[in-house]
């Protein structure tokens, strides 16, 4: 009984994935008409999850530095992320064309160091140890992407971006009518 009340009760309010659809279709076309704005917004949220992952893969690094055989490694990439998001961090006018270079080059030496982790795994007799090597795989090949071609990377992540919000949106709307059509059979 509570299960229904409580859908009574969110299908009486059903306009509000209207609203929010709406909203996200809006921010949408706003993030296609000023990809540069939406490209340093998306920047500086780089820049915080490359100091925040450095911060745990140093943590990582540290606590189990007896108990892995290459937890320099890790040690490194935590030192490089910190400092590459320190960097990025405090030059937020920061061309696209660096902000790229910066990412890739950082993404390739963490995949990188995954694939050689992968193989670390396998030697442990580890089952899943092929998934992260093909994960891996995949980092260093679109981290390499990044690279060579920086612009069109940095573009497509906005059109991503943009893409995401307006077919969420899109779907928030179409659930709200749903909702609509079903609150009408109710009241019936």
């Amino acid at each position: 009984m509570a299960i229904l009340n409580s859908f009574k009760n969110s299908v009486k309010y059903w306009y509000f994935p209207f609203i929010l659809g709406l909203l996200l279709v809006i921010l949408g076309f706003y993030i296609f008409s000023a990809p540069f704005q939406t490209y340093e917004a998306l920047a500086i949220l780089f820049s915080i999850s490359f100091i925040v992952s450095g911060i745990l893969e140093l943590s990582f690094a540290i606590s189990n530095r007896r108990e892995l055989s290459g937890w320099g490694w890790h040690l490194v990439a935590g030192i490089l992320s910190l400092i590459i998001g320190l960097i990025l961090i405090s030059h937020p006018g920061l061309d696209a064309l660096m902000l790229a270079l910066y990412v890739g080059l950082s993404l390739l030496f963490r995949s990188v160091h995954g694939f050689g982790f992968a193989i670390e795994l396998k030697n442990f007799g580890s089952r899943n140890w092929g998934l992260l090597a093909f994960t891996s795989g995949l980092g260093i090949l679109f981290s390499i992407l990044l690279i060579l071609k920086p612009i069109i990377a940095g573009l497509s992540l906005v059109v991503m971006t943009a893409l995401a919000f307006i077919f969420t949106g899109i779907l928030s709307m179409v659930l709200s009518f749903q909702l609509k059509k079903l609150k009408d059979r109710m009241m019936d």
